[in-house]
């Protein structure tokens, strides 16, 4: 949950620090000042910071010692030994500004690079022996680091041919039907070739790393101990984050992603400057990037941030890129860059066939909370699913069904008005800070967008904003909520970011310096309770294959806890939900005697036990069988989401003319009807939505 508000806060002390002892401030001097710039803005407005202490030590060196080698991988038991002199020290150290530890780390990372690097290249060179019996354990947590290098190397041999084997496998599966067959001999080489590449590249990208790119999963290391979404952010993580937060930026339009020492275009954005200059194309190579008439610069060997914020700039400037073709020739492309806007991550409509004759009902796609505070023709998610609704009114439907399932959340302000559309006015969530009074955030728009029946769709991955609309509609009785999963994700808490360069007073050569998101509040319903760990229970449950698994906030580490406070006064008039209990039981027994539900819940079942099967044989004749059984237990389970069960689906009048006039658009609303037209949850929410309505005829 992020609010938009500016966060400044004085560091007097931060700054009067590091004016009085770093006149002549360094590299080393700039971690320094930005680690006590961090840890004093944290003691100051986080939610519920902990002690800096010994315990808090313990939990930093555990958690950054996860994050850089979780799968025991690269250390052994000297090297954390040798670690493990810091580990009731990191208290210390973050207070002084100071990275004793870090330092070391990185100079037993490197080291440990290189060892292993030296052992996947040798061992991969031979032919691995599939005839002798033994297995591979591929959880860390299930395993101890290596008792020294020979261990190590051991435990690399068996987890590389443990990659080659399943490898080996899927090429002997594959060729089966082929007239012309390869021997096994002659596939194990090819899958070990396969696997060098693969290690030499993932290596490659490891060199690639900075220094601050290692300094900043430390720093995280040390803000995740707060709670799991306080996170520290490098400048052009921030700004990735934004474009994703507001669906634009300012550019070419093209993603890119590493293939080696190169830089490649994965794809174009439809209506963006690359797309409408029609010149740069997917798997184009960026060889250089020249800004304007200025000398190019070449990005061979360079990290994709760098090389995406080369490409990235202001409207209406120039960026020429020099790109190798398919066809290997090269050409020197001139674009203008303007703004580019991420349509896909907005909210989207269609109609849809309910489940009685001539009855439509309304269907919303909403992706995120988005929203665009730096820009004054930016886009709100409040703004668009109003603009969804009137066209769906405009339609008559019967109902309207809101899908938030995979909503991770976003704008409160924008929630905080999408929730007031379906009721009067009122209170929709309450926002408390550590030691402040809870702040009631209202609907005071007495106005209602939609007053007809309601349905809102979620599952695990629904969180934060996505929580507080269901929560809200849950409580004033106004919207039945349906999901696939006993809760939804249960994150109560609110962000906001702080910009570090605020916090300090001087030190321009050292800025930017990044930014903390920061948890700043919790987020209560408007009875009083929390959805933080125990999210929202929907009314009617749908199980899916993962309904088994445990996931969500209450599986993270140091998450905050679950608390309540009073409750709010509230009550509506525009809709209330008569006898829910015989909808939801209407629900169970079509659940319970659809084939596709039953096979769900087998299948949730199968993967949970399925998640604990982390050790692998390695003996070809044992792994082969073990693959086959693990392949029959899930083909009764392979085509439940095929078949089509929703028809009559189509796009609102207003937007069908915009659609047909761009082809990509064109197809990629195709492919989304061709997805909702499988969706059996949807299916089963329409006859829900049926009930709803017969309810209130």
């Amino acid at each position: 949950m992020r609010l938009h508000k500016p966060v400044f806060y004085s560091l007097v002390a931060v700054g009067l620090f590091a004016a009085a002892f770093f006149p002549n401030p360094t590299d080393q001097e700039k971690e320094a000042v930005l680690m006590q710039a961090m840890l004093k803005g944290l003691e100051q407005m986080h939610y519920d910071p902990p002690a800096i202490d010994d315990e808090f030590s313990k939990k930093v060196f555990d958690f950054y010692l996860e994050n850089i080698d979780g799968a025991k991988r690269f250390f052994t038991q000297k090297e954390i030994a040798q670690l493990e002199a810091y580990r009731l020290k990191l208290d210390d150290e973050a207070k002084a500004g100071s990275f004793e530890c870090f330092n070391l780390s990185l100079e037993l990372l490197n080291a440990a690079m290189n060892k292993t690097q030296g052992y996947y290249r040798e061992i991969l060179a031979k032919p691995f022996d599939f005839t002798v019996d033994e297995k591979v354990e591929l959880d860390g947590d299930k395993r101890t680091y290596a008792k020294n290098d020979a261990e190590l190397k051991e435990y690399w041999r068996r987890y590389l041919k443990y990659e080659t084997l399943e490898r080996l496998v899927s090429k002997l599966d594959a060729q089966e039907k082929e007239t012309e067959k390869k021997t096994a001999e002659e596939l194990e080489k090819i899958s070990r070739e396969d696997i060098l590449k693969l290690f030499d590249d993932f290596y490659d990208r490891l060199s690639k790393l900075k220094r601050e790119d290692r300094l900043s999963a430390y720093l995280n290391a040390i803000s995740g101990i707060y709670d799991p979404h306080t996170n520290y952010f490098q400048p052009i993580e921030r700004e990735n984050f934004d474009i994703r937060f507001s669906g634009r930026l300012e550019g070419i339009g093209a993603q890119l992603l590493t293939d080696g020492d190169y830089t490649k275009v994965s794809s174009i954005v439809v209506g963006g400057p690359a797309w409408k200059g029609k010149d740069l194309q997917e798997n184009d190579v960026i060889l250089s990037v020249a800004q304007g008439s200025a000398e190019p610069v070449d990005i061979k060997g360079m990290q994709i941030n760098d090389v995406v914020q080369l490409v990235r700039g202001a409207k209406d400037t120039e960026v020429r890129l020099t790109v190798k073709k398919v066809d290997g020739t090269v050409k020197v492309i001139s674009i203008i860059r303007d703004i580019v806007v991420l349509d896909e991550r907005f909210a989207k409509s269609l109609i849809l066939d309910g489940a009685s004759k001539n009855e439509k009902i309304g269907f919303i796609y909403l992706p995120s909370f988005y929203a665009d505070f730096e820009h004054r023709d930016g886009r709100f998610c409040s703004q668009d699913v109003a603009i969804e609704i009137a066209k769906l009114k405009a339609e008559k439907v019967d109902g309207i069904i809101l899908d938030l399932r995979n909503n991770t959340g976003g704008s409160l302000n924008d929630v905080v008005r999408m929730s007031g559309f379906f009721i009067e006015k009122g209170p929709i969530v309450q926002v408390k800070s550590r030691n402040g009074m809870p702040d009631v955030q209202n609907d005071v728009d007495a106005g209602v967008q939609y007053n007809g029946p309601l349905i809102v769709m979620v599952n695990s991955y629904s969180a934060s904003a996505s929580e507080i609309l269901a929560a809200a509609l849950q409580d004033y009785n106004r919207a039945i909520i349906v999901g696939s999963s006993p809760s939804t994700f249960g994150k109560g808490t609110v962000q906001r970011f702080v910009d570090l360069d605020r916090t300090i007073r001087g030190f321009e050569q050292f800025k930017p310096l990044g930014s903390v998101k920061m948890t700043m509040q919790k987020f209560y319903r408007i009875n009083g309770g929390s959805t933080q760990k125990k999210g929202v229970i929907p009314d009617i449950i749908l199980p899916d294959s993962y309904y088994y698994l445990k996931t969500g906030e209450q599986e993270e580490k140091y998450s905050l806890d679950w608390t309540e406070i009073e409750p709010v006064a509230y009550s509506q008039n525009v809709m209330k939900i008569k006898n829910l209990d015989k909808i939801k039981a209407n629900s169970e027994a079509r659940t319970k005697n659809s084939e596709v539900f039953r096979k769900m819940l087998e299948n949730a079942k199968r993967l949970e036990a399925q998640r604990e099967m982390t050790a692998y044989p390695l003996k070809l004749e044992a792994y082969r069988a073990f693959e086959k059984e693990l392949q029959a237990s899930a083909e009764p389970y392979k085509n439940l989401m095929d078949a089509v069960v929703n028809t009559g689906i189509q796009n609102p009048n207003a937007d069908v003319a915009v659609i047909n006039a761009d082809e990509s658009k064109k197809a990629r609303n195709e492919d989304w009807i061709k997805t909702v037209s499988k969706d059996i949850y949807l299916k089963e929410t329409l006859q829900i939505m049926h009930d709803l309505i017969s309810q209130h005829q």
